[in-house]
């Protein structure tokens, strides 16, 4: 899941990804879309690749890449755990500061 996390902190491998996201490009195509090297899109893409993001399919010298929605949707999933705890963290603060705001109305009434 790091590997994957570290894959999509970078701008362009996000935009990779969109690109690919529902449909087949080969790499040429894909760099097209960038003002950097092909190398430096075939590093990205090579990264995406080992965090599982993307799927690579040789097709004579062609390199085709797609993005892979299993492995994208167990990446939402684990962050999308962490916005739940944070939700129910928030939550349990906020029920907390108002039954130390009703206690501390109650004592103020009471003198």
């Amino acid at each position: 899941m790091e590997a994957a996390i570290r894959a999509i902190a970078e701008p362009r491998r996000r935009e990779i990804l969109r690109l690919v996201w529902t449909s087949e490009l080969a790499a040429g195509v894909i760099a097209s879309h960038f003002d950097v090297t092909r190398p430096a899109i075939s590093q990205h893409l090579r990264v995406l690749k080992e965090a599982g993001l993307v799927s690579e399919r040789r097709s004579g010298t062609k390199r085709l890449y797609r993005a892979r929605p299993e492995s994208i949707a167990q990446l939402r999933a684990y962050l999308e755990s962490y916005w739940d705890e944070n939700l129910r963290l928030l939550k349990q603060a906020a029920e907390q500061d108002e039954q130390r705001g009703t206690r501390r109305d109650r004592r103020h009434k009471g003198n």
